[in-house]
């Protein structure tokens, strides 16, 4: 996971000829160079991710997310 985030990170060029444009990120992240910084993005997500995996914090991350949500859903 870290490698292919990296891969997106450092290779968005060859993603967006690959792959082509991702008309949201296109909207919404500028005029020129919204799909690479889009792919930029999700690669710096990735890499996240799989740091969170590798280091075995995933679930504790995942607890403090999504603990808002789980607090509503538990009686008073």
């Amino acid at each position: 996971m870290l490698g292919i985030g990296a891969f997106m990170v450092i290779r968005s060029e060859s993603m967006l000829s690959t792959f082509g444009s991702i008309n949201f990120f296109e909207q919404h992240l500028g005029t020129e160079g919204g799909s690479r910084l889009g792919y930029k993005l999700i690669g710096l997500l990735a890499i996240f991710i799989g740091m969170l995996i590798a280091t075995n914090m995933i679930n504790g991350f995942m607890e403090w997310i999504l603990s808002p949500l789980i607090m509503a859903g538990q009686p008073k």
